[in-house]
């Protein structure tokens, strides 16, 4: 444990000669600027997330102003993105596994952020096209970049608190991009909107750059001093860890459902209610921040309690609360009550987000010190082809299918989303699979590692 300690100390501050009298303001620093890195890796993620939530918004907004099919739309501003968000993700994880994730992370906010810019410069569907691939690319070096440099900032029992702190990025994000992108884009148009949301993204790039420090990989964790494994051979270790194969499915599954609905909600709210598009951001805006922050707040209060320092219960709570959620969203999307929908979005929404962190600090468990970027960009991989590529395109299709003469309605889009809800209860049975084998392949990792 000494070691451990010395090693952290080393790593954070300038060498020099050892004074037993400085080492309380060494900690001090140090536990600052652990906390430091997190805000900014959430800020990192918020900016993300935003991004998404922002072009689901004004989805209906684009559709009528480029006379477009549910599914045209569904293309243009989701899989145009997620196509190389997704296959991105791996190149740039081998590069943050190898080289600086500072870098690699303060460069991709950057570009995506100026991509975001561009987008709403964008005066035709090719221009728009490309803006929308370039952010894709850009975002594919955010997350696994942020996962992977959180886990050499926090030990191995606080690294599912931390990254459930990191992952406030996706309710803080979500509220940007629903309510406030909805007002901008009500008040100034969708075009505007994006301005306004690109350019600070380019600023917090520069202060990545310019603030945070590369850590030594692995220093929290008994490790060799090994390179990062191939590809090939993180797959293999992968493979025969069947808790995190599980898990990664888990989310990926949560993801086309709960996600895949969400994408599709604020074009939903606008026809079935006949609401603009600042209304629709005002009903879904507060319940992803205040209902997605305090379920993330309370779950990671959750998390901390003595009674769930066993893995497998957390992973069994989440498969409850998502099979629970599932069943509320089947009566949202099958009401025509407004009022029932607004109170029912408080009891799914929240589900979005109580996963995201504590599924990634189990997985950086699960995985070597130096396979963590991986582990990471394949449960992104995962996670966005299902909720970025098959969910709205899927919805897009079936709405185009449903709709009378083809021309997509308020009902075609409703039964649409209705064959999307029962996947719902797929992703639970995963998250209770994965209990099964959890303790003994964290043991594994941990004695591989050694």
């Amino acid at each position: 444990m000494s070691e451990v300690r010395s090693d952290a100390r080393a790593d954070m501050e300038p060498a020099a000669a050892p004074h037993t009298h400085d080492a309380p303001a060494e900690e001090a620093a140090s536990l600052a600027r652990r906390w430091y890195v997190a805000i900014m890796m959430c800020l990192v993620y918020t900016l993300s997330i935003s991004d998404r939530y922002s072009i689901s918004t004004v989805l209906e907004p684009i559709r009528r102003q480029l006379h477009l099919s549910d599914a045209n739309v569904a293309f243009l501003t989701g899989v145009s993105l997620a196509l190389f968000y997704v296959f991105f993700g791996f190149p740039l994880s081998w590069l943050i596994d190898r080289y600086s994730r500072r870098n690699i992370i303060g460069g991709s906010l950057v570009a995506w952020s100026a991509f975001t810019t561009a987008t709403g410069l964008a005066r035709g569907y090719g221009q728009l096209l490309w803006a929308r691939i370039g952010v894709g690319v850009g975002e594919a070096g955010g997350t696994p970049g942020a996962s992977s440099i959180l886990s050499d900032y926090f030990p191995a029992q606080r690294r599912p608190m931390a990254l459930q702190l990191f992952a406030l990025g996706a309710p803080i994000g979500a509220w940007v991009g629903s309510q406030i992108a909805g007002e901008l884009a009500y008040r100034f148009g969708w075009r505007t909107m994006f301005l306004f949301l690109g350019i600070p993204g380019v600023i917090a790039g520069v202060l990545v750059f310019l603030t945070i420090r590369e850590p030594r990989r692995g220093r929290l964790d008994a490790q060799s001093h090994a390179d990062a494994p191939p590809f090939r051979e993180t797959l293999r270790f992968l493979w025969s860890q069947r808790s995190a194969v599980h898990l990664m499915v888990a989310g990926g599954i949560t993801a086309l459902w709960g996600w895949g609905l969400m994408w599709w909600t604020p074009a939903f709210l606008m026809r079935s209610y006949s609401l603009n598009v600042g209304q629709a951001g005002a009903i879904l805006g507060p319940v992803n921040l205040i209902g997605g922050s305090a379920a993330m707040l309370a779950s990671t209060w959750l998390l901390s309690r003595p009674g769930f320092a066993d893995p497998r219960r957390i992973v069994r709570w989440l498969g409850a609360y998502i099979g629970f959620a599932t069943i509320v969203t089947a009566v949202i999307y099958s009401t025509s009550s407004l009022t029932l929908t607004r109170w029912l979005f408080w009891l799914y929404i929240p589900a979005l987000y109580v996963y995201i962190g504590s599924s990634f600090g189990i997985l950086n468990n699960l995985a070597l010190p130096k396979m963590r970027a991986m582990y990471c960009a394949i449960t992104l991989f995962i996670a966005n082809v299902c909720n970025l590529i098959i969910a709205p395109q899927a919805v897009g299709f079936l709405s185009d299918w449903f709709a009378p003469h083809g021309a997509p309605t308020a009902m075609s889009l409703r039964l649409a989303l209705l064959c999307l809800v029962p996947t719902g209860f797929w992703a639970s049975w995963h998250f209770f699979r994965s209990a099964r084998n959890l303790l003994d392949d964290e043991r594994r990792a941990r004695s591989i590692a050694a």
